[in-house]
């Protein structure tokens, strides 16, 4: 029979997994590091993993394909019910979306080490880079954001306390990486979003301009305007304008 149908790109797919666990029928598993369609019979064909993918990597097509069977489903829940306590995420642990707690952050220092001079984390969720950010992720909705190309946590000293602390972090390299893709990307995180706020941090250097161009860009896409900081930071780990 003819139906709609999960077809999943294998060029574009990571393996990060989110997909499987997005997919409520268990028909997607992640197998030599991409995730495939482990049978038609398995897959409704509504699409509940298309939003969980970060890359764009899956689309409902219609093809010929076996008949949806309830039953098997069934079975194949009970089963997943039975593992989710030992194994609660199947995907890849560094793309799992997470809010990180910093309400104790004066977690004592180490054991003979003073609380001056212990400098604390002030990242506030998990993953940083934007390639691996969802754009459902909870933590983003009424977030201020940081957006940094990712040299600028190493040349500035303070980065942590200064521009980090209170903030979504979201980081990439608009010379190596696929700046079209950001803007895509930012573009989404901004529409479905209610963001706050903002800041943009960046080195001196022409190419990491980039990264500024993918922000703008997204916010005219999205046709979302909201309050905007830009700074860049010198080689020397000096802020050179704001």
């Amino acid at each position: 029979m003819k139906r709609k149908i999960v077809e999943i790109d294998q060029e574009k797919c990571n393996g990060c997994g989110l997909c499987v666990n997005a997919c409520h029928e268990g028909a997607i598993e992640i197998r030599n590091g991409k995730a495939v369609l482990i049978s038609d019979e398995y897959c409704d064909g509504l699409g509940n993993c298309l939003p969980e993918c970060p890359t764009g990597a899956i689309k409902i097509v219609e093809r010929e394909a076996a008949e949806y069977n309830h039953e098997l489903v069934m079975k194949k829940m009970e089963e997943r019910k039975g593992m989710a306590h030992s194994n609660p995420f199947s995907g890849c642990p560094g793309q799992r979306a997470m809010t990180l707690e910093r309400n104790s952050r004066e977690n004592k220092a180490d054991e003979g080490e003073s609380a001056e001079k212990t400098i604390f984390s002030e990242l506030n969720q998990w993953p940083v880079q934007l390639n691996l950010i969802n754009p459902h992720a909870s933590y983003l909705d009424g977030a201020h954001l940081l957006i940094a190309a990712d040299c600028c946590a190493y040349a500035y000293g303070n980065f942590h306390k200064d521009f980090i602390a209170g903030k979504i972090t979201l980081i990439g390299c608009p010379k190596l990486d696929d700046n079209e893709y950001y803007i895509e990307k930012l573009t989404e995180i901004f529409s479905v979003n209610d963001i706050k706020s903002i800041t943009v941090t960046r080195m001196e250097v022409p190419c990491c301009g980039g990264i500024v161009h993918a922000v703008k860009t997204a916010m005219l896409n999205a046709r979302k305007i909201v309050p905007y900081r830009e700074v860049i930071i010198g080689i020397d780990g000096k802020i050179v304008n704001e």
